[in-house]
C-alpha cells in the first residue's frame, strides 16, 4: 500500500481526509478514496467554521507526531475534507513516526 504522504526537499506532505464535529480528536489509519489516493482518516471535535477544524487537524498531528505546531501547514484542500498538509522537517523521522501513528491507528 503507498502511504499517505510524500517526501519533499524539507520534509513531508501529508494527505487527509478530516471529519469535523466528532466525539473526540482522532487519527483513524489509511482510507483509500474513490480515485486510488490513499488518506490519512483523521476526526477533530471542532466544527467547520472559520478554520476551527483545520486549526484542531493542525494541532492533533503535531501532537501525534510530537512536533511543533508552526512547523505544520495546510498545504491545500482549506474548504474541502481532503486536505494536503505540509510538515517541515527530516522526512526520514517525519514518516517513521508516521508509519508508527498508522500502524497503532489501523484495525487489526
Amino acid at each position: 500500500m503507498t502511504p499517505p504522504w510524500r517526501a519533499r526537499s524539507d520534509g513531508l506532505e501529508l494527505f487527509v481526509r478530516l471529519t469535523p464535529k466528532s466525539a473526540r480528536d482522532r487519527l483513524e489509519g489509511v482510507e483509500t478514496l474513490a480515485d486510488g489516493q490513499n488518506v490519512l482518516k483523521c476526526r477533530v471535535r471542532a466544527v467547520p467554521e472559520d478554520g476551527k477544524a483545520n486549526a484542531a487537524l493542525i494541532a492533533l498531528v503535531a501532537k501525534q507526531l510530537k512536533t511543533p505546531a508552526s512547523r505544520i501547514r495546510l498545504a491545500a484542500g482549506a474548504t474541502s475534507r481532503v486536505k494536503t498538509l505540509h510538515l517541515t522537517g527530516e522526512a526520514g523521522l517525519l514518516a517513521e513516526r508516521l508509519e508508527k501513528l498508522v500502524a497503532e491507528a489501523s484495525p487489526s
